[in-house]
Order: structure tokens, then sequence, then C-alpha cells
């Protein structure tokens, strides 16, 4: 007999780069579900608006991920307004499309700074607010990126395989304190980070209101693994038992290792140069060890 879902009526949650794209849809998957959302991002005018455009009491914050006493500022303004914090939803991201061995150390370090040491300090933060009360769930959005490899997105996929393996070590270090783990891996979703990408053959882009629709029931009904879309897990799962010869060739046969190859620079000019300011703190903080 399948668990009947958790009410999200009333429960208090914080989403990272939640301004727009995957952060914006899943806010308000959880509005209609009765949550009390605050959406925090770098761009203090989308987050407003954001939480304008939700209505039901929703708070719209500056959250710059990287200035870790900024990111706990943060959670504590959502618990002084809102109420013990029930959910936290790590989903900001920046990802770069270059090859290795022309990426700056600049665009390197942001990608860890934002993709991954962010999503550790805000895992440790919710820990110690949830473990106490027994009751929580902590949300990382990874990629299918963290399952695997793609050319032109070394960095990127090192973030993402790095917040994978968070979330795989702290669901067993939360076993048994009621706080729950759910990591998510999508495919091409079309949000601006997505802008001017090759597409392999056969690969299908999903929407960021299908991600959110995944994330809301794996709140209700908690999984750890959130593929989207779910045929995502299967190929997965395909993949780890294939020799690894036969993953490659396939990977050939439907152009998965050159669709990157094709990406159109003019078209992500915009994102790029967005994603290149997304880091303040810890660029101000490299800026200033440097000299």
């Amino acid at each position: 007999m399948a668990p009947a879902p958790r009410s999200l009526n009333g429960r208090v949650v914080a989403i990272t780069g939640g301004g727009r794209g995957i952060g914006l849809a899943i806010a308000r998957t959880l509005v209609a579900k009765g949550a009390r959302v605050a959406v925090g991002d770098l761009d203090r005018a989308s987050a407003e608006q954001a939480a304008s455009d939700l209505g039901a009491g929703a708070l719209g914050l500056f959250l710059d991920v990287t200035d870790h006493a900024g990111f706990t500022g943060f959670l504590d303004e959502v618990e002084q307004r809102l109420g013990p914090l029930d959910v936290l939803v790590n989903n900001a991201g920046i990802m770069a499309v270059t090859p290795l061995v022309e990426e700056s150390g600049a665009s390197i370090a942001r990608q860890l700074d934002i993709n991954l040491h962010a999503v550790i300090h805000g895992t440790q933060e919710a820990m110690r607010r949830m473990v106490p009360r027994r009751t929580g769930h902590i949300v990382n959005v990874a990629s299918l990126a963290g399952r695997s490899g793609f050319p032109m997105l070394a960095t990127y996929c090192a973030t993402k395989h790095g917040v994978v393996g968070l979330s795989e070590a702290v669901r067993v270090e939360l076993r048994g304190t009621g706080v729950d783990v759910s990591v998510v891996m999508p495919g091409i979703v079309r949000t601006e980070l997505a802008t001017g990408l090759g597409q392999a053959r056969g690969v299908k882009t999903v929407t960021p209101e299908a991600v959110a629709a995944d994330v809301v029931a794996a709140l209700e009904v908690p999984r750890f693994d959130v593929f989207v879309p779910r045929s995502g897990g299967a190929l997965v799962q395909l993949g780890a038992i294939m020799p690894r010869r036969l993953r490659e060739r396939i990977a050939r046969l439907i152009h998965a290792d050159q669709a990157l190859l094709q990406t159109d620079r003019a078209a992500r000019a915009g994102y790029e140069a967005r994603a290149a300011g997304s880091a303040p703190a810890a660029d101000e903080e490299r800026s200033s060890t440097a000299a």
C-alpha cells in the first residue's frame, strides 16, 4: 500500500536561486500546495518580484550563497518571519560551457563556490535547524551531469558529482533523525542556463514546471533519487552495468559526445555575463587574498 502524501500546507520552505527558472517554478508549485515560501536570489529585484507574484505571504530576499554568513542570516530571517524551517531547496547554480583546458581559474572557482561549497554550507545549516526538531527535508538540486561526464562541462560535472556524493553521505548521517534528503537530477531543462546548448539525438528537454512537480512529489512522499524525466534514472542504471566501451559507443551514435561542441556562443553571451558576476562575496575574498 502506497504511503499517504504528506501535507505541505503551512510548511516553511526556503529556496536559493528562486527568482527565476527551476527555483521559481518550485516556489509556485509549493505555494499552490499551501506552503509558506521564501525566495532568495542574488538579483534582489527578481526575488522581490517573485514574492509579489506568489502572494500568500511569500518572502523575496537578497541572497549571495557564496557569502556564508549572509546565507546563515537569510535562513535566520526566514525563520524569524515565517517560522521554523521545514524544507531547504539548494537550487542556486551556474554552468560554463568550455573546454577545460581553456577555462579560467575564476570560472572554475565560481562554479565550485556556488554549485558545491554553497550547497555544503546550506546543508549544514539545514541540519543544525532540523535535527533538534527531528523533522525536515533537504533538497539538493544536482543534474544528470552529476552521474555522468559531458565534454565542455568538466567543472560543472565535477560540482554536480560533488552534490550527489554530499547528498548520499548526508542521507546516511541523518538516518533515524526524522530529516529526509532528496537529490534532484534533471536532464536539460528549458531555462536560461541551457540557452544555446547543442542537443544529442533523441534527448528530450524538460520544463522547469516538470522539475518542480517531481520535487514536490518527493516532498509529499519522500524519496532520495529524483530524476527528471524519470527515464533518466533507468538510463543511469543501465549505463552503470554496461561495459564502458559499449556505453561510450552508444554516446557517439547519438552524438552525445559532440552535442555541446555545437553550442551557440552568441546566444549564451548574456547568460555567461550574468553568471560571471554571480559570486560577489567569493570573488571579493579572492581579490583581497590575491592583493
